[in-house]
C-alpha cells in the first residue's frame, strides 16, 4: 500500500529524527488514539519497535527549534498530518464499528482545520490503491461523506473528482449489495450541499436516458427529495421545480412497455423493512405521480393507476406510496382519478376484502387492507387538488364514511382513516371560502370520529390517535352548517372521557411496557415522503414525531384545549362557555386525583384563554358564574396540591372576567379574538404559557406559592362580593351538591364554602326552601362528621334571615323525622332567638288544619296538602321538646304550645272521621286519612302533649293525668272534652305557675274562627273558674261576659260548656252552703245494695267536692273520708274504684286546710291503697295509684317525682321496696298503724292482697324484726308463715327467691317471746 505524496517526499530517518522538534497545530492532544482502539498490527512487523499509532508533534525547547528552517518545518508538518490521515484511512479497514466511528470523527475534525490536505490524502489513497477491498472502500466512502459534510466549502476540482468517484461506485456490484451503493450515493448527497445543481444535472442525465435508471440513482434522488435540511428555502423550490421538469420529460417513457414494467417491478419490490420505506421507492411513488400528472392523456393515466392499484396492499408504506401517486395524478386529472378510485372500490376484490375476517391464503393478505389504500388515496386527492377540492368534499367524505363503517375494524383502518381525514381537513382549511361553504356530510363524519374515540382503549396511550381525532373534531366543528347542541354535547362528553379518564402517566408508561409487541410509538422515518405539488408535503402526523407516553399525553391535552377554545371562538358567548364548563364539572368532582387534575387544568386554560384572547360581550354577563366559582372554590381545598393550585388560579381568572364584565374600566384591554382557524394554535400557546414544558397537569408555580395562590387571586369570599344574587344562589347550590361527594375532604370543603356563603350573603339568597330540602338529602350521605357540622352551621346562618321558608321546607320531610332531619331542626334553633322564631313558624303551620277533600271536591290547588304540614309540625314539635336547643323556647312558649297541641289533638281526631278514602284520592292523602295513619297521628298528638308537660317542668300536671290514665280520653272525639277538663283541673289543683299565662292565651282563642279552638278554650276556661288566680287576670264580670258570649256561639258544645260555667260557685257563693247540705244524704246512699247506684252516688259526691273547690266540705270532710275508706276492701270492683277516687278527690280538696282527724284517716288509708296496687281490677289499681300519690302530696313526702315514676311505670321488687321505704320510715306512730293494717290483710280473701301484705311484712321483718315480733299474734304468725310458703311457688323468680330467704328468718322472729 503506497503512502501519500507528502509523506514520500520526506526521508524516513530525517522524519523520525526531527520528531521532537516538529509542531502539529491541526491535531490536538485529544486526537491521541486510545489504547483500546488501536488498529491490529501486521504480523510481519511484530519484531519491530512499536511506535504510537497516532503521531503527536510537539514543540521542543526554543533554542532547538531555532535550528530548523521555517520552510522545512512547514513541509514536515504537512507531511506528518498527511501521515496521520493516511494511517487513519488505512485503519478504517477494521471491522470494529466503534473504531470506525472514532476514525470518522477524527478525520472530520482534521478536515475542519485542513480540508484540502485531508481531501487530497483521501483522493491519493483511492488513486494509489485501486485494489482496495469492497468493505474497506465502503468505510472509506463513509469517511469521505463525513469529510465533505464537515467542509465549509469545496473546490470545483474536488467536486468533480469525488462526483466521479461516487458515480463510479454507485453502480458497482459487490457482496455488500445495496449498502455499498447507498454509501456511494451518500457521498453524492454530501456533494449536493456544496453544488447541488451539478449533481442534479448528472442525475437528470441518468434519469432521462430512456432506460430505467439504476437503483442507486433513484436512491440519491429519494434522499434529495426527502431531506429537509439539505436545501435552503429557495434551493428547495428550485429543486422541486427541476424535479417536475424531469417528470415532464419522462412522460414519453409511459408508452415504453419495458420501462413501465421496470417501474412497476421497482415499486412492488419488497423492502428489507416493511415498516420503513426505502428512499428509492419513496421517490418512485412521487416521481410516478408527477409523470402521470404531466401526462396529457386521461386514458393513459387511468391505465397506469389501475395497474398500480392491482398490486399488493399488504404493507403500510406501500399503501401510502400508492395513495401519494394517486393524489399527485389527481392534481391535473381529478375526474380520471375519481373514476379509477370509484371503479376500484366497486371491484369484487375490494368488496370481498371489506368483510374479510380471517386469512385463508397469501392472496387474502394482499387485498385485506385495500380499503385502507382507498381511504389514503382520497386523502391525498384532497390534499393535492387544492382550490378545486371544495365541490368534491362531500363526495369524498361520503366515500370515507362508507369505508369506515363497512370495513373490518383494526388499527390499520383507524390510522388510514385518521391520516386521510387530516389531509382532507388540511386541504379544506387552506381553501378560500371554506367557511362560507356548506358541507352535508360533516355530522356523519363527526359520528365516525365519536365512534373512533369511543373505541380507543381506556387504559393505554400508545398512538397519537386521540389528539388527531380531537384536532379533526375541532376543525370540522368550525365548518358549516354548525352542529346541533345535542350532538355537540354527546361529542364533547366522549372527548372529555377519552382524555380525562386515562390512567395516570406512570400507569400509562407501565402499561405500554407490558405489551408483548407494543405499538410502535417511536416511528422515525428516515426520509419523509414528498409533498403536494410534487414535492415535500407535510408528513403525516402518524409518522413524523417521536411519541412517548408523556409527549402523547401532552399533545392530547393540548388538542382537547384547542377543541374547547375552538368551540368558544366559533361562538364567543357566555352560553357557550357555560355549555363547555358544564360538561367538565363532573370530571372536576371526580374521586380520582389525576382526573381532577386534568379537568381543572383544562378549565384554567380555557379561562386563561378568555382573559388573554377572547373578550365576551359585557352585556351578556357570565352565565352561572356562581356555579363555576363554587366548583373552583371547592377545588382550592383539594388534598392534591396541583388541584389546589389550579383551583386558585382559576378563581383568579374568574375574578378578572367578572371585573371585565361588571367594571370594564377597571380591567385591561383585550386583543382582538383570533380567527377560527387559529384557535388551536392559540390554545396550545396558552397552555404552554400556563404550564411549563414537561409539567403535564402540574402546578404552574412553586410549592411556596401553592399555599398563597397566584398573585392577585382573591379567595372565595372576595370573589363573592362581585356576584349577583342569582350567582350567589348558584354558588350555594354548587356547595350543596358537593356535600354529597363520597370524598370526606371534598364534602368538608363544600360544607365550609356553604357556611361562608350563608354567613356573608345568606340574607340575599333566593329559593332557600329548595336549598333546605337539598341539604337534607345530601346530609344523609355526608361521610365526615366535621362536614355535617359545618353544613348544619350553614343552616343556622341561613335561618337568621329565612326561618319561615326553611321551616316550611323542613316540614316536607318531617313526617316521620329521621336523625338527619332532627339535626337540621336543631341547627335551626341553635341560637336562642332562632329557636323562638322556629317555634313561632311551627305554631303557624300547626294552625293550618283543613280537612282533606274527597276526590270529587278537589279544587284547582288540590296538590297542596297543608294538613300534611300541620301533622308534620305537630310531629316536629314533639321531637324538639327533647332537644337542648329548644328547651328555653319551649318553656317560654308553653301556654301557646299547650293550647295549640290540645287543638291539634282534636283536629287529628277529626281526620279520622271520614270512612274509606275515595279511589281518586292521591296515595299520600289516602295514607293521611286512613285508620292506620290516623292512629299514628293520634298517638303523636297525645305524645306531643304528654312530653310538653314532662319536659317543661310541669310534671305535677303530667303526674295527675298519667296516674289516672287520662290520656286515653284524648284518643276519642267523644271523650276529648273530659281529657281537656282533667288537664285543666290538674293545673288548678297543682296551682300551675303558668296558669295566668295560659289564661291570657285563652281569651283570644275564645273568639277564634276555628270551632275546635273555641271548644278547647272554653273547656279550660270553665275549669280555671275554680282557681283563685283567675280573678287576678280577669274580673268576675269579664268572666261572665266571656261565658255570655259563649252562649251565642255557633257550636253546641261551646254553648253547653258556657252554660255549665255560669253555675260555678265563683258567681254564686251561697251555692257552697247548699252543696254541703246535700252531702249527708249522699253519704247514706253509699250503703245502697245496687253497685251502679253506689258508684254514681260516690261520683256525685266527687263532683260536689270539685264544685266546692277551695271552699271545701268543711266539717263533713271527715265523714266523707271515713265512709269512703270503709269501701276500700269492698268485694265489688266498681265500688272499690269509686271509693278510692272519692278519697283522692277529698284529699285534693282539703290540701292546705286539713280538718282535724283527717290526717289520721290519710295515714290509715296508705297501706290499703298500697296493697290494692296489686288489685285484680285495673280500674281499682289506677284509682289506688292516684289516691296514694295525692295522699303523699298531702303528707309532703320527699322524692315525690320519684314516687310518681315508681307508681306510674316501675314494677317488681325494687318498686315495692321503694314504696315500703316511703311508707314505713315516716315515724313510730305511722309505723305501728301501717304494720297493724298489713297484718290484718293477711286475713284477706283475695290471694293477691295477701301476697302483697306478706311481702310488705317481710320487708318490715328484715328491717324491724323486734317490732314485728311484738305485734304479731300467734294466729298472724301462722298466716304469715303460710303466706310465705305459698310465695315459694310464685311464678315470679324474684318473689320465690325472696320468700325462700325470708322463711327461716320468719320462723325465728315468730318464735321470740311476745
Amino acid at each position: 500500500m503506497k503512502l501519500p505524496r507528502q509523506v514520500r517526499r520526506a526521508a524516513a530517518p530525517d522524519l523520525f529524527a526531527l520528531r521532537p522538534f516538529l509542531i502539529l497545530p491541526h491535531v490536538s492532544a485529544s486526537t491521541t488514539e486510545p489504547t483500546g482502539t488501536r488498529a491490529p498490527q501486521d504480523p510481519a512487523q511484530r519484531h519491530r519497535k512499536v511506535h504510537p499509532t497516532t503521531i503527536l508533534l510537539r514543540k521542543s525547547e526554543s533554542s532547538q527549534a531555532a535550528l530548523v528552517p521555517q520552510e522545512h518545518k512547514m513541509f514536515m508538518e504537512e507531511a506528518y498530518n498527511a501521515a496521520i490521515c493516511f494511517k487513519m484511512l488505512r485503519d478504517a479497514s477494521s471491522s470494529d464499528p466503534l473504531h470506525l466511528k472514532y476514525v470518522i470523527k477524527k478525520v472530520a475534525n482534521m478536515a475542519r482545520g485542513a480540508p484540502d490536505l485531508v481531501l487530497e490524502t483521501i483522493h491519493d489513497y483511492f488513486k494509489d490503491n485501486p485494489e482496495i477491498p469492497s468493505r474497506h472502500t465502503f468505510r472509506l466512502l463513509q469517511v469521505l461523506e463525513a469529510v465533505i459534510g464537515a467542509s465549509d466549502c469545496l473546490e470545483e476540482t474536488w467536486e468533480k473528482s469525488f462526483m466521479e468517484l461516487a458515480l463510479e461506485n454507485m453502480t458497482k456490484n459487490t457482496e455488500l449489495e445495496d449498502t455499498y451503493q447507498d454509501a456511494a450515493g451518500d457521498v453524492l448527497v454530501a456533494l449536493c450541499r456544496h453544488s447541488w445543481r451539478a449533481v442534479a444535472q448528472h442525475l437528470e442525465t441518468e434519469l432521462l436516458t430512456g432506460v430505467f435508471p439504476h437503483r442507486s440513482v433513484l436512491y440519491v434522488l429519494g434522499v434529495l427529495s426527502s431531506d429537509e435540511e439539505l436545501f435552503t428555502k429557495e434551493d428547495k423550490a428550485s429543486w422541486e421545480e427541476r424535479l417536475t421538469q424531469m417528470a415532464t420529460k419522462s412522460v414519453s417513457f409511459l408508452n415504453s412497455e419495458v420501462w413501465s414494467k421496470e417501474l412497476l417491478r421497482a415499486l412492488t419490490k419488497p423492502s428489507q423493512s416493511q415498516k420503513e420505506q426505502s428512499p428509492e421507492k419513496d421517490f418512485l411513488f412521487t416521481y410516478y405521480g408527477l409523470i402521470l400528472q404531466a401526462e396529457e392523456s386521461g386514458l393513459t393515466v387511468r391505465t397506469h393507476l389501475q395497474g398500480l392499484l392491482e398490486t399488493s396492499h399488504q404493507w403500510p408504506k406501500q399503501r401510502e406510496g400508492m395513495a401519494r401517486t394517486v393524489g399527485l395524478a389527481a392534481a391535473r386529472h381529478l375526474d380520471d382519478v375519481w373514476a379509477v378510485l370509484d371503479q376500484f372500490g366497486r371491484s369484487t376484490r375490494v368488496k370481498w376484502s371489506l368483510h374479510l375476517f380471517s386469512l385463508k391464503s397469501s392472496e387474502d393478505l394482499r387485498w385485506k387492507w385495500a380499503g385502507s389504500t382507498i381511504l389514503l388515496a382520497y386523502g391525498e386527492v384532497a390534499a393535492k387538488a387544492k382550490a378545486h377540492i371544495l365541490p368534491w368534499v362531500d363526495n369524498i367524505l361520503s366515500r370515507m364514511i362508507f369505508y369506515f363503517h363497512h370495513s373490518s375494524w383494526d388499527e390499520t383502518l383507524k390510522h388510514s382513516f385518521l391520516t386521510a381525514m387530516l389531509m382532507l381537513v388540511g386541504a379544506i382549511s387552506r381553501s378560500e371560502g371554506a367557511h362560507s361553504y356548506e358541507f352535508s356530510q360533516t355530522c356523519e363524519l363527526l359520528e365516525c370520529l365519536k365512534v373512533l374515540m369511543e373505541k380507543e382503549p381506556q387504559d393505554a396511550l400508545c398512538t397519537p390517535s386521540r389528539w388527531q381525532t380531537l384536532h379533526l373534531i375541532a376543525s370540522l366543528c368550525q365548518l358549516r352548517p354548525p352542529i346541533g347542541l345535542e350532538r355537540k354535547s354527546r361529542l364533547l362528553s366522549v372527548c372529555l372521557r377519552a382524555v380525562f379518564a386515562l390512567p395516570p402517566l406512570d400507569a400509562l408508561q407501565k402499561h405500554s411496557c407490558l405489551f408483548l409487541e407494543p405499538p410502535d410509538i417511536q416511528v422515525r422515518p428516515q426520509r419523509p415522503p414528498p409533498a403536494q405539488g410534487g414535492l415535500s408535503p407535510t408528513p403525516s402526523p402518524l409518522h413524523t414525531h417521536t411519541h412517548t407516553c408523556s409527549a402523547l399525553l401532552s399533545q392530547t391535552t393540548e388538542a382537547l384545549d384547542g377543541m374547547l377554545q375552538g368551540f368558544l371562538v366559533q361562538s364567543p358567548s357566555a352560553e357557550e362557555l357555560h355549555f363547555l364548563l358544564s360538561h367538565m364539572y363532573i370530571w372536576m368532582a371526580s374521586e380520582k386525583e389525576h382526573e381532577r387534575q386534568r379537568a381543572v387544568r383544562s378549565c384554567v386554560v380555557l379561562l386563561e384563554f378568555l382573559n388573554r384572547s377572547l373578550p365576551l360581550d359585557p352585556q351578556q354577563g357570565l352565565k352561572r358564574a356562581g356555579q363555576l366559582a363554587g366548583v373552583l372554590g371547592i377545588l382550592c381545598q383539594d388534598p392534591d396540591k396541583t388541584v389546589q393550585s389550579c383551583g386558585l388560579q382559576g378563581l383568579g381568572h374568574l375574578y378578572q372576567l367578572l371585573l371585565r364584565q361588571r367594571k370594564p374600566e377597571a380591567a385591561p384591554a383585550l386583543p382582538c379574538p383570533p380567527p377560527p382557524g387559529e384557535a388551536a394554535q392559540v390554545a396550545i400557546q396558552t397552555q404552554r404559557e400556563l404550564l411549563p414544558p414537561g409539567v403535564h397537569g402540574g402546578p404552574p408555580w412553586s410549592s411556596a406559592d401553592q399555599r398563597a395562590g397566584p398573585p392577585g387571586s382573591p379567595d372565595i369570599k372576595g370573589l363573592m362580593e362581585h356576584l349577583t344574587v342569582m350567582e350567589l344562589t348558584d354558588l350555594a347550590w354548587t356547595a350543596i351538591d358537593g356535600l354529597g361527594s363520597p370524598s370526606p375532604l371534598r364534602a368538608q370543603a363544600a360544607a365550609q364554602m356553604l357556611f361562608s356563603v350563608m354567613k356573608e350573603h345568606g340574607a340575599k339568597l333566593e329559593r332557600v326552601a329548595n336549598m333546605g330540602r337539598a341539604i337534607h338529602l345530601r346530609l344523609c350521605s355526608v361521610p365526615a362528621s366535621q362536614a355535617k357540622d359545618a353544613a348544619l352551621q350553614a343552616v343556622t346562618q341561613l335561618a337568621r334571615s329565612h326561618t319561615p321558608q326553611l321551616v316550611t321546607a323542613f316540614l316536607d320531610f318531617s313526617q316521620p323525622l329521621d336523625s338527619h332531619a332532627v339535626r337540621l331542626w336543631r341547627a335551626l334553633g341553635a341560637e336562642q332567638a332562632l329557636s323562638h322564631m322556629v317555634l313561632k313558624a311551627l305554631l303557624a303551620w300547626l294552625k293550618e288544619r283543613p280537612l282533606p277533600t274527597r276526590a270529587g271536591e278537589a279544587g284547582p290547588c288540590s296538590s297542596e296538602k297543608p294538613y300534611l304540614r300541620s301533622l308534620a309540625a305537630m310531629n316536629t314539635l314533639h321531637e324538639l321538646q327533647f332537644t337542648r336547643e329548644f328547651k328555653v323556647a319551649m318553656r317560654d312558649a308553653y301556654p301557646r304550645l299547650l293550647l295549640a297541641l290540645l287543638t291539634q289533638t282534636h283536629y287529628v281526631l277529626e281526620l279520622n272521621l271520614p270512612a274509606e278514602p275515595q279511589p281518586g284520592q292521591q296515595a299520600q292523602e289516602t295514607a293521611a286519612a286512613s285508620p292506620q295513619s290516623a292512629l299514628l297521628g293520634r298517638s303523636t298528638s297525645v305524645e306531643a302533649l304528654r312530653s310538653l308537660l314532662s319536659t317543661t317542668g310541669h310534671w305535677h300536671d303530667f303526674a295527675h293525668l298519667e296516674l289516672q290514665d287520662a290520656w286515653e280520653h284524648f284518643a276519642s272525639i267523644h271523650t276529648y272534652a273530659k281529657g281537656v277538663g282533667l288537664l285543666a283541673r290538674a293545673m288548678v289543683e297543682n296551682q300551675c305557675p303558668q296558669l295566668k299565662s295560659v289564661l291570657g292565651q285563652l281569651l283570644p282563642r275564645l273568639q277564634s274562627q276555628e270551632e275546635r279552638e273555641r271548644k278547647a278554650a272554653i273547656l279550660i276556661f270553665t275549669e280555671f273558674l275554680h282557681s283563685p288566680a283567675l280573678l287576678e287576670v280577669l274580673p268576675r264580670q269579664a268572666a261572665l261576659n266571656v261565658l255570655a258570649r259563649g252562649l251565642r256561639d255557633s257550636s253546641a258544645a261551646v254553648r253547653v260548656c258556657s252554660l255549665q260555667g255560669f253555675g260555678n260557685i265563683l258567681f254564686h257563693p251561697e251555692k257552697g252552703t247548699l252543696l254541703r247540705g246535700q252531702l249527708p244524704p249522699f253519704l247514706d246512699g253509699f250503703f245502697q245494695k245496687s253497685e251502679p247506684v253506689v258508684v254514681r252516688v260516690m261520683a256525685t259526691v266527687s263532683d260536689v267536692l270539685h264544685r266546692l273547690g277551695r271552699h271545701g266540705a268543711g266539717a263533713q270532710s271527715l265523714g266523707v273520708a271515713i265512709n269512703a275508706r270503709s269501701f276500700f276492701d269492698d268485694e265489688r270492683d266498681g265500688i272499690r274504684a269509686a271509693a278510692m277516687a272519692l278519697f283522692g278527690d277529698l284529699v285534693a280538696v282539703i290540701t292546705g286546710q286539713e280538718p282535724k282527724g283527717l290526717r289520721s284517716q290519710v295515714y290509715q288509708s296508705m297501706v290499703p291503697l298500697l296493697l290494692h296496687l296489686k288489685d285484680q281490677c285495673p280500674a281499682v289499681v289506677v284509682q289506688a295509684k292516684f289516691a296514694f300519690y295525692r295522699c303523699a302530696v298531702l303528707l309532703r313526702w320527699r322524692l315525690q317525682h320519684t314516687l310518681f315514676c315508681t307508681l306510674a311505670w316501675e314494677r317488681g321488687l325494687s318498686a315495692r321496696h321503694f314504696l315500703w321505704t316511703c311508707l314505713m320510715t315516716r315515724g313510730q306512730e305511722e309505723f305501728s298503724i301501717h304494720l297493724a293494717q298489713a297484718l290484718s290483710y293477711l286475713h284477706s280473701c283475695h290471694q293477691h292482697i295477701r301476697t302483697w301484705a306478706a311481702l310488705f311484712i317481710g320487708y318490715t321483718v328484715c328491717y324491724h324484726p323486734q317490732a314485728v315480733a311484738q305485734m304479731v299474734s300467734k294466729g298472724d304468725s301462722q298466716l304469715l308463715l303460710r303466706a310465705f310458703e305459698d310465695l315459694r311457688e310464685d311464678p315470679e323468680p324474684g318473689i320465690r327467691e325472696f320468700a325462700t330467704s325470708q322463711l327461716s328468718f320468719l320462723h325465728k322472729v315468730c318464735a321470740r317471746p311476745q
